[in-house]
């Protein structure tokens, strides 16, 4: 079975800030990764009090990236409370899919050792 590995990093550092499997420890929903909170290292990241209210899914929370000498604003963004039915984004920490200006996804597929061994 093969896995896919989505890594989102900090584009002028290549500093990895949040890195998990595919459907396992992270999901694409909406043109975000959505990465449970214990794949994201937070040591660049803050969550601040600026928010947006979407309509479907509630309050989201937004998070800045401060690399010491560079910082970007709204680089990912939670939900800590969720409206009905969205209850799968609720404390994880979502980041834009692809290449944004402060922040790029890269994606690697890892195939498991017995599908490499089988013999035809």
């Amino acid at each position: 079975m093969n896995q896919e590995i989505i890594t989102i990093k900090a584009s002028h550092y290549e500093q990895v800030l949040a890195s998990g499997v595919a459907e396992e420890h992270v999901q694409l929903f909406e043109g975000a990764w959505y990465f449970a909170r214990d794949r994201v290292d937070m040591t660049h990241l803050i969550v601040t009090d600026r928010t947006y209210i979407c309509p479907y899914k509630g309050v989201c929370y937004w998070i800045d990236l401060d690399m010491g000498d560079r910082q970007a604003q709204n680089v990912a963004f939670t939900y800590f409370d969720v409206n009905p039915g969205y209850e799968f984004i609720q404390d994880k920490i979502a980041f834009y899919a692809g290449r944004r200006e402060a922040t790029y996804e890269e994606s690697v597929a890892v195939v498991a050792a017995d599908e490499t061994s089988k013999s035809w």
